[in-house]
């Protein structure tokens, strides 16, 4: 029987952005309900968002060991279903491989570690565990994002030869960490944030974004890093030329001291006969442009759309017109997660359009990408090859 699933959370107290995101979009669709968390590496904080939620107070625990000991002794019918990891990137890896091994399924915010052998063991776990893994990169989850990859799938514009690919951000063009605001802090901090701070943080998306267009995996980079802000130990800029499979050339650029950009997330991909253009900003329309034709405005949710995705009408909600974002894509993903687990609990073996969510897959993928920019940015060598 369908039924609602149980998400507990580790990360996402007091203050946190990313952690609110995820119980919004979780709880959008009515197929999950939150019940537990380990909300803060501070007791004290945990409980106050377990309060906040009105949750039950012995389900809100202090670390995310307890939680697990706890959660598993509970009868199969009362314990969590799903476990969504939003903390630092440090916490990733730990957390997933404990709740993966005590035999629950994850949701985990990118990246998916801090280090390309642990995205590897974790693979490994997920495959050995049978459980499912889901990762959050959150626009492939936007419709009309989906159209542009079934649109390149279906031959619409040809032969793909090239990707331009970018991420524009302002928010970290001023030492703003030596303040302490909390997202900044952790994100520039390299035990926290890992080998990369503006390629681990935004690049990754970017490059997710191309490969799920285009189908094509990246093979060579040839990257310039920069920290422009005085005393920044990672990155906050970088640039990249990349070799995809299939002959594609593209170029990658993430920014976060792009001064007057907010979330300018933009991608271009131009094939023999046509191009595609989506900028995330706007993300109810893709520009179509067909060779030797005026440039077409495609928008989400009209008949033409769904006629030519499968994807993208199953991700669309409300009609054209009534605009769709950032947590609608965020809640695509948890659609398809719980319905793909509540499929394999009935016995039944997910679609692909139900399986059209980021896996373990994609975490080992993002993970190569960090090391192999920062690699070939120290690099003498010309290209680095994946």
């Amino acid at each position: 029987m369908k039924r609602k699933l149980r998400m507990g959370m580790v990360g996402g107290g007091p203050g946190a952005f990313i952690g609110e995101v995820h119980r919004k979009a979780a709880r959008m669709d009515g197929k999950i309900e939150i019940v537990a968390g380990a909300f803060d590496i501070d007791p004290a904080k945990s409980k106050q968002m377990g309060e906040e939620l009105n949750l039950d107070p012995s389900r809100v625990y202090s670390d995310f060991n307890e939680m697990i000991a706890n959660e598993a002794a509970l009868p199969v019918d009362e314990r969590i279903d799903l476990l969504a990891v939003t903390t630092p990137n440090n916490w990733h890896f730990p957390i997933a491989k404990a709740f993966l091994e005590a035999g629950f399924n994850v949701m985990c915010e990118k990246p998916m570690t801090m280090t390309v052998a642990e995205a590897v063991e974790l693979e490994k776990i997920v495959k050995e565990s049978g459980k499912t893994f889901g990762l959050m990169h959150t626009y492939s989850g936007y419709p009309m994002v989906k159209l542009a990859k079934d649109l390149v799938k279906q031959g619409e514009i040809g032969k793909v030869r090239k990707v331009v690919v970018q991420y524009a951000q302002g928010w970290l063009a001023k030492a703003i960490e030596k303040d302490g605001q909390m997202q900044a802090s952790w994100r520039t901090d390299p035990k926290q944030s890992g080998a990369a701070g503006c390629v681990g943080d935004i690049g990754t998306h970017a490059a997710n974004l191309a490969e799920y267009i285009t189908g094509s995996k990246i093979t060579d980079i040839c990257a310039d890093l920069t920290s422009f802000v005085d005393g920044r130990l990672l990155d906050d800029d970088g640039n990249c030329l990349l070799k995809m499979e299939n002959g594609i050339k593209g170029v990658l650029h993430c920014s976060q001291i792009s001064v007057g950009e907010e979330n300018g997330l933009k991608i271009r991909v131009y094939g023999t006969e046509g191009g595609l253009e989506w900028y995330q900003e706007h993300p109810n329309q893709l520009l179509v442009k067909p060779m030797d034709k005026p440039t077409e405005i495609w928008s989400r949710g009209n008949e033409y759309v769904n006629n030519k995705s499968e994807a993208a009408a199953r991700n669309t909600r409300v009609p054209a017109g009534h605009p769709e974002g950032y947590l609608e894509s965020f809640a695509n993903h948890y659609s398809n997660f719980a319905d793909t687990i509540l499929a394999k609990e009935a016995g039944e073996t997910p679609d692909a359009v139900m399986l059209d969510f980021p896996d373990v897959a994609d975490g080992v993928d993002g993970m190569v990408f960090i090391e192999k920019v920062v690699e070939s940015a120290h690099s003498d060598q010309k290209w680095t090859k994946l």
